[in-house]
């Protein structure tokens, strides 16, 4: 059982396999890498070890396999303080992720769920008791993202990436919702259920997201910044835009889970929504300056 967590993230545990290229090849083509790095990874991972270096006492349970990949994943959490005690170690492999990163520090992503897979509902519950601000994401089964929404005892931060499918019931009581530009129009359309994709300006999603029965929503827009939308007092919408700290970017990767896990530190904290995510932000803008995921994550707070 967890005692004394401020933060506790259910949710994926990878190893980056990141190949370094002049530009992404298009359908069909093979381009020549300049380089590769095997590193820690998963989006759940990713957010625990920015909880802890954002400040909170943190516990990650998720699932590695039995092959010599489940080291290098859980490595930098146990460095960082981050309780592992109840990640189970199953049969089979260790999630990867296959990331291939550009000259201009766009990516894109393959992922191979591995032992994520079996973060179903049973596995979950057999954790028992989940304490502390909650943060879940899309990178293990629906089943196992209801059972922790089941358990949690305080607020619960759902990064919905990947975007998957969700009960209407718990996707509403996440508070807050934190989903890029695109994942934000793929949830409206799932909750409005519409056929077609929003072209609607990320201000009017974020408030559209709001009238589905969300009480708040962090819009994460790169180097544009973010978007914070909650309901007042009166029950009306008010959306804060947070500009971004301006840095020369190198590595994209894993800067959203940086954010998603410093906001969720800092609500542990006692930090207002809006206050939170200006923090996570300058804590993303220290990510992206660094190739990597969890590597680039900054050890000091000193710089933010």
């Amino acid at each position: 059982m967890a005692t004394n967590v401020q933060v506790t993230i259910v949710g994926s545990s990878n190893v980056d396999i990141t190949a370094l290229m002049d530009r992404l090849p298009g359908p069909g083509e093979t381009v020549l890498a300049d380089s590769y790095r095997l590193t820690p990874g998963g989006k759940g991972a990713n957010q625990a070890l920015a909880a802890a270096l954002a400040g909170a006492r943190t516990e990650f349970i998720g699932a590695v396999g039995n092959d010599s990949h489940a080291e290098i994943a859980l490595g930098q959490l146990a460095e960082a303080g981050v309780k592992l005690d109840r990640v189970a170690h199953t049969d089979g492999a260790t999630g990867v992720a296959i990331i291939s990163v550009d000259a201009q520090a766009e990516n894109s992503i393959a992922v191979i769920s591995g032992a994520n897979a079996t973060m179903d509902a049973p596995a979950v519950n057999a954790a028992g008791e989940l304490s502390g601000i909650l943060v879940l994401q899309g990178e293990i089964p629906a089943s196992g993202i209801r059972a922790a929404f089941d358990a949690a005892r305080e607020q619960v931060v759902l990064n919905l990436a990947p975007v998957i499918e969700l009960d209407r019931e718990y996707l509403v009581r996440a508070n807050p919702l934190v989903a890029n530009e695109h994942e934000a129009a793929l949830i409206l359309r799932q909750l409005e259920g519409s056929a077609e994709l929003s072209t609607d300006p990320e201000p009017v999603i974020a408030r559209r997201l709001c009238a589905q029965g969300l009480s708040s929503v962090v819009v994460t827009l790169g180097g544009e910044g973010c978007l914070v939308a909650s309901l007042d007092g009166d029950g009306k919408v008010d959306v804060t835009r947070i500009p971004a700290r301006k840095v020369e970017a190198v590595d994209t990767t894993g800067a959203g889970d940086a954010f998603t896990g410093a906001l969720a530190a800092r609500l542990a904290h006692g930090d207002p929504l809006v206050e939170a995510a200006d923090f996570a932000g300058r804590f993303a803008a220290l990510t992206v300056q660094h190739h990597g995921a969890q590597a680039s994550y900054p050890r000091s707070l000193e710089n933010l």
